[in-house]
């Protein structure tokens, strides 16, 4: 495979990673986030386990450090507009991303891990969203080196958590970057690899520095063209496909 992720898909780093969040916003620390216990040094949770997590995840208290609102204004998104949700976990953003584009846009649950597809696909009936206004969500059971996504597909690729987990990331984005509508974006929000990010609830070493970041996406053939600074632990930064 061109790209592979770590022994961890993206979903459980994602989850792991937020449960982990959570109890760091003064509340018991829980298992290492929904990410849980760290790349290559997490025990893998069985499907008991997956329930109890997931619903971590979409716990309101999440909100403090994630501020979900206002990564949503920053995103500029519009009536209209397709969205790929990359690693979309619990689907804590895929259902704001569908109240965000409306009917007439599309949103993207990707990820690695059929459960928790599934669990998105309840969750959106749990929350109160109406069978007609769930048609514009589709599901992909991503491959560990692909996301799956259709040519020239979206509008923006959002990448919560999640890029810490995958290997061979140049790869991997510039392979995705297909999907990517001229225009289009790509969001990445992830922790920080010092102390800034507090307790991840695994080794620090498994998490990528923004420097990383930047210098992988070019790698990859895009540009930086935007970063917000109002998430404490995590930085979040847009890039575009570079001119060819």
């Amino acid at each position: 495979m061109a790209n592979t992720l770590k022994k961890w898909s993206p979903l459980w780093a994602l989850f792991l990673a937020v449960t982990l969040c959570l109890g760091c916003a003064g509340h018991p620390a829980e298992p290492p986030q929904g990410h849980g216990e760290g790349t290559g040094t997490h025990h893998h949770r069985g499907p008991a386990d997956l329930q109890e997590y997931l619903a971590r995840l979409d716990r309101p208290e999440r909100d403090a450090y994630q501020k979900p609102d206002e990564v949503i204004e920053a995103l500029r998104l519009r009536p209209g507009m397709q969205i790929a949700d990359l690693g979309s976990g619990s689907g804590y953003f895929t259902r704001r991303f569908v109240e965000a584009v409306t009917e007439t846009g599309t949103v993207y649950a990707i990820d690695v891990e059929q459960q928790m597809l599934d669990y998105v696909k309840s969750s959106m009936n749990r929350v109160g969203h109406s069978g007609q206004r769930t048609t514009n969500v589709h599901y992909i059971l991503a491959q560990p080196d692909s996301p799956r996504l259709p040519p020239n597909a979206v509008d923006l690729i959002f990448v919560c958590n999640v890029f810490h987990h995958l290997e061979n990331r140049p790869a991997y984005f510039s392979n995705a970057k297909s999907a990517v509508k001229s225009g289009g974006r790509v969001a990445i929000i992830d922790f920080y690899h010092d102390q800034r990010s507090g307790d991840v609830g695994f080794p620090r070493r498994h998490l990528v520095s923004r420097a990383t970041v930047i210098e992988e996406m070019t790698k990859a053939g895009y540009r930086l063209v935007g970063e917000h600074d109002f998430l404490e632990r995590q930085y979040f930064l847009e890039f575009s496909p570079a001119a060819t």
